[in-house]
């Protein structure tokens, strides 16, 4: 690593200069838009400054270079002097900044990525820690590069668990190209932050995590430059800046005030200014520029990722789907050195270490962390530098549903696999058990549902799942299940696959794995009656493959029953009910769990929350009545 050069005294007071400058940036643009939060972005002004005009190696012509370091804004509030930083750069016209949260412009309230220069959406606070975490990760270990990131945290969302959760992953995984700074400015939106500025507190608990530390003036450019350097030179711990600030730095009667939060200057704005512009040399910043990018990285192709070997299943062979996909990701990995898994410490039952064994230098375990597991497999994906696989019981994905949501904002195309879904568990009890999983996925935008019914189309949903573009979701079940398809089938997202039918059909049954495989035993009882019915497989629930269920309804006299090991709210019975909603003639009922479940054998639990053949039978029955 090169030895420190100190910025002469003109470079100094140019970088200065710059943080007063995007300090009037934040102010203008703010007031412009009569929102925003000028003073958090005036604490971190001077970071801003010397991070974007001295320290970071970056392209304006090519924003998301993978060569280039990353930052991320986690705490998104202050994203105006984030697009000053750009734009003072010279990425877009500095004018540009006023249309700031305007409907016609893409400087959102927020950083998300429809702007060229943003990886990952924040501002649900305390989530761009384990995102920057996820980058670092890449970096170093796929990668191999030595590209850095940097991620500005603020001291308000440090109080968020999952900042502690990414503190340990980077440090135990020793990301010595991370470097958080932590803007502590004492003050959060009601209240002060919890510790204020007891920079000793905040020093030991970063240190007992495992984390390289400074504490320093964080209005200091000088400081800053030389912290900045030091942190380049040390080896195998992750660095964090400790930055005792001001909210509302250098504006007289606001600075280090309460209730400034997320307020626009309004009338004070013009007098405030006067009074940066006369802090700032008469030449103001110049010779500022971004520093060279160094680094290099590896080509990465992740397109058209297919099994490099067939399928090899016997019709009637029970195989759990958390199996099949555990196999499918493995195989997958071997077809695409890009391909990567990442687990919660449950690999052993997602089936995940299957690729662990195969590909152990591709497997991250986050261990029990899920909020960090999400944002990391986020992290990774940036920049189309991995495809990401993020498994654990899909009932411990709930607790990670705002990185959820927030991965789809950020345009994430990671995909994720929940085993463990529903009773069927068995005697692991209602806590174990996904029920509101479907309903979790369906309502993220963008996203696509796979519902595999056995371990063909488990693993054709895993290679799919690869390609699509998007948030991607894959319910995998404990039990083993038949094989019920050849080695050959196609499969698309949002094409259903009729399972069994004849012409004398009385009603349409569609299921899924497990309440499929009991579909098709209530139809072999019915049929000793003299009944048939036709059985659907959707195998995706979003996109659901309408067309197919409206016309094999209309052949069954318009009646449908859906069958799912899932509440009855959000799932697949409200997936057909909301397809057909418009359609006349048409008759669903649904059978689901209604209540919160118990502890029991998975057939016990079946038939009393009415989800068994024998209850299929029975409303097949009430139905035709």
């Amino acid at each position: 690593m090169s030895a420190y050069h100190r910025p002469d005294a003109k470079n100094l007071q140019s970088l200065r200069d710059m943080a007063n400058k995007l300090r009037i940036d934040s102010i203008n643009a703010t007031q412009a838009s009569n929102s925003g939060h000028p003073t958090s972005c005036a604490s971190a002004a001077e970071i801003m400054s010397v991070l974007f005009f001295n320290t970071m190696r970056y392209s304006t012509t090519f924003p998301r270079d993978p060569a280039s370091d990353r930052f991320v804004m986690s705490k998104g509030h202050a994203c105006p002097i984030l697009y000053a930083a750009w734009a003072e750069a010279g990425l877009f016209d500095v004018s540009e900044l006023l249309k700031l949260r305007k409907l016609d412009s893409d400087l959102e309230g927020h950083p998300t990525p429809r702007l060229n220069f943003i990886d990952v959406a924040t501002g649900s606070l305390g989530q761009g820690l384990g995102c920057a975490a996820g980058m670092a990760y890449t970096g170093k270990y796929f990668d191999k590069s030595d590209y850095r990131v940097y991620c500005l945290v603020g001291d308000g969302e440090s109080a968020e668990g999952s900042i502690w959760e990414a503190l340990s992953f980077a440090s135990f995984y020793k990301l010595d190209n991370l470097v958080a700074v932590f803007d502590v400015n004492r003050l959060g939106q009601s209240d002060p932050a919890m510790l204020q500025h007891e920079m000793d507190v905040y020093e030991a608990r970063l240190k007992a995590f495992g984390w390289n530390t400074y504490v320093v003036d964080g209005h200091d450019v000088e400081v800053l430059c030389k912290t900045l350097h030091d942190a380049t030179t040390v080896k195998d711990k992750p660095t964090c800046i400790l930055a005792k600030t001001f909210k509302g730095k250098g504006l007289p009667g606001i600075e280090d005030q309460m209730n400034w939060h997320g307020k626009p200057m309004g009338t004070k704005a013009d007098e405030l200014i006067k009074i940066l512009k006369d802090n700032m040399s008469k030449e103001g910043p110049i010779n500022l520029r971004p520093q060279t990018i160094t680094a290099t990285v590896p080509k990465s192709d992740i397109s058209n990722i297919r099994f490099a070997e067939p399928l090899k299943y016997e019709m009637g062979q029970q195989v759990a789907t958390r199996m099949a996909y555990g196999v499918a990701l493995a195989k997958l990995g071997s077809s695409n050195d890009r391909v990567i898994a990442l687990d919660g410490d449950t690999k052993n039952s997602t089936f995940s270490d299957k690729f662990r064994v195969a590909h152990p230098e591709r497997f991250i375990e986050c261990y029990i962390a899920e909020q960090n597991l999400v944002g990391v497999a986020i992290g990774c994906a940036t920049r189309d530098r991995t495809v990401a696989f993020c498994s654990t019981f899909a009932a411990f994905f709930t607790r990670a549903f705002d990185q959820i949501r927030m991965g789809a904002i950020s345009q994430t195309n990671v995909n994720f696999a929940g085993s463990h879904a529903g009773i069927s568990i068995g005697e692991d009890g209602p806590s174990q058990m996904a029920l509101e999983d479907l309903a979790m996925f369906r309502s993220i935008p963008g996203s696509t549902v796979f519902y595999p019914s056995d371990a063909v189309s488990c693993e054709r949903a895993v290679e799919l799942a690869a390609n699509t573009p998007g948030v991607c979701f894959i319910r995998t079940s404990r039990p083993n299940v038949p094989i019920i398809y050849g080695n050959d089938e196609v499969f698309e997202a949002g094409k259903a696959k009729v399972v069994r039918r004849s012409d004398s059909d009385k009603v349409t049954v569609i299921g899924c794995c497990v309440t499929l495989v009991e579909a098709i035993r209530a139809a072999d009882k019915l049929a000793l009656d003299g009944i048939n019915i036709r059985i659907i497989d959707p195998f995706t629930l979003k996109p659901l493959d309408r067309d197919t269920i409206l016309s094999n309804a209309k052949e069954t006299g318009g009646r449908i029953i859906t069958v799912e090991d899932h509440y009855e709210w959000g799932g697949l019975g409200d997936a057909v009910a909301g397809a057909l909603s418009e359609e006349r003639n048409i008759c669903i009922k649904k059978l689901a769990v209604r209540e919160v479940p118990r502890s029991g054998k998975p057939a016990e639990l079946m038939e009393k929350y009415g989800i068994s053949a024998n209850c299929i039978v029975k409303a097949v029955h009430s139905m035709l009545k």
